[in-house]
C-alpha cells in the first residue's frame, strides 16, 4: 500500500512538472459543420466556452511545412501560448507564468522559439516547452502593437511608446545589444518585415503606412491613397505592398491597392465586398478575407488574376476585424477566428479544390 501511495504521489508530482514546463496537452475537440449559406464544410477546433485567439495577421503563425499553428488560449484559467497539430488537432501548452498578450505572439524566423509579451516584458521560449527567457523588460513596450521576428541577427522588433510618438526597438535573440531602429512622431503598430529587403513597414494610428530601414535612419511615410489603411501585406518577393483601404467616403467600398515603395507607383487592384482584414497565400495569387457586411458576414476568397470573389462561409463574428483569416503554408486550408458560438474559437476549412497547392514555406 505504501508503495502504491508513493507511486501515485510520484505521478502527481510528475504531472504538475509536465504542466509547469509547458508540455500540458489537450485532446482534439474538432467538430464538423455545414455552412448555411454555402453548404461548404468547415470545422471548429477549439471549444467556445474558453477564449482561443489567433495571433495578429502578420505574425508567424504556422511552422514550416504546416505541422502546427500557434495561438493564445485561457484554457486552464490563464492566457498562455498553445500549439495545435494540424493533422491530429491535438493541443499543447507552450508557455507558463504570467498571462500572454495575444497580439504579441509570433514564432521566431527559424520557428524554434516563440516570442510574446507578458506583464509588459518580452519573453522567448523554445517550442519544445522549456523555460522562458526574458529579452526585454524596460517600460514602454506596447504589446497590442505586435512583435515581429526577423532572420537578420536573428532579432525581434518591438514597438515602444514615447512621450511624442513611438519607436521600433531591435532586440538580438542571441548575443548583441538592443538598439533603436526608428522613431516616429505618431503611434505605430503591426511591424511587417519586408521579404528579401532590410526594411519594415508599420501602420500608424491615423491610417497611414511608414517604411523603416533595419539599420536605422529616418523612416518615411509611404504615399498611400487618402483614407484609412486597414491591413497590409508584402508580396512574396518584397517588391510591393498590397494594402486594404477604407476610402472613408460614403457609398465607396473598401479597396485593395498596391504600392511599390521604391518607385512610388501606386495602383488600384480591385473593389471588395467590404473586406476589413485579409491573408495572402504563399505565392500571392489568392487572398482570404473577412467581410464586415451585416447582411453578409463572410469569409471570402479573391483570385487576384481575375479579381473574382468566392464566398466560403459565414464567420458571424461580432467584430469582423477579429476574424484574422490566413492560409496554411501549402495554401490548401484556411483558418480563422470567430465568437459566433460564445467566446473566440478557431475554425478552419479545406480549400484544396479551389486553390492550387504552393510550396510549403512560412506564410503569415
Amino acid at each position: 500500500m505504501d508503495r502504491m501511495l508513493a507511486r501515485r504521489a510520484f505521478l502527481a508530482v510528475m504531472g504538475s512538472v509536465v504542466h509547469a514546463t509547458g508540455t500540458h496537452s489537450a485532446p482534439s475537440v474538432r467538430q464538423r459543420f455545414l455552412d448555411s449559406a454555402t453548404e461548404f464544410e468547415f470545422q471548429r477546433y477549439t471549444e467556445p466556452h474558453h477564449s482561443c485567439v489567433l495571433p495578429r495577421e502578420n505574425a508567424n503563425t504556422f511552422s514550416r511545412r504546416g505541422r502546427f499553428l500557434v495561438y493564445v488560449s485561457d484554457r486552464g484559467g490563464a492566457a498562455h501560448a498553445w500549439s495545435m497539430d494540424l493533422k491530429s488537432s491535438e493541443h499543447r501548452q507552450l508557455s507558463e507564468g504570467a498571462p500572454v498578450e495575444p497580439a504579441s505572439l509570433t514564432l521566431t524566423a527559424d520557428e524554434r522559439n516563440l516570442l510574446y509579451v507578458a506583464e509588459g516584458k518580452l519573453w522567448m521560449t523554445p517550442v519544445a516547452g522549456l523555460k522562458p527567457r526574458l529579452l526585454w523588460g524596460e517600460p514602454g513596450l506596447r504589446a497590442e502593437a505586435g512583435v515581429a521576428a526577423i532572420p537578420d541577427g536573428p532579432s525581434a522588433v518591438v514597438v515602444e511608446q514615447t512621450g511624442h510618438g513611438s519607436r521600433l526597438r531591435r532586440l538580438p535573440l542571441g548575443k548583441g545589444a538592443a538598439s533603436v531602429m526608428a522613431e516616429f512622431p505618431v503611434a505605430v503598430l503591426d511591424p511587417l518585415p519586408r521579404p528579401r529587403r532590410a526594411s519594415m513597414a508599420v501602420r500608424d494610428s491615423g491610417g497611414g503606412v511608414w517604411l523603416a530601414e533595419l539599420d536605422g535612419g529616418k523612416p518615411r511615410r509611404l504615399p498611400t491613397r487618402a483614407g484609412l489603411v486597414l491591413d497590409a501585406s508584402w508580396s512574396p518577393d518584397g517588391r510591393t505592398l498590397l494594402y486594404l483601404l477604407d476610402p472613408q467616403t460614403r457609398g465607396v467600398a473598401n479597396q485593395l491597392r498596391e504600392l511599390n515603395p521604391d518607385t512610388g507607383e501606386e495602383t488600384f487592384v480591385a473593389p471588395t465586398s467590404q473586406f476589413v482584414c485579409f491573408g495572402m497565400n504563399s505565392d500571392g495569387s489568392v487572398l482570404v478575407a473577412a467581410s464586415s457586411g451585416k447582411a453578409q458576414p463572410y469569409v471570402m476568397l479573391m483570385v487576384r488574376s481575375v479579381k473574382r470573389e468566392l464566398t466560403l462561409c459565414e464567420h458571424k463574428s461580432r467584430e469582423a476585424r477579429d476574424v484574422r483569416p490566413r492560409f496554411t503554408p501549402d495554401s490548401q486550408r484556411i483558418y480563422f477566428q470567430s465568437d459566433r458560438e460564445g467566446k473566440p474559437a478557431i475554425y478552419g476549412m479545406s480549400v484544396d479544390r479551389l486553390v492550387e497547392r504552393t510550396e510549403e514555406e512560412s506564410s503569415r
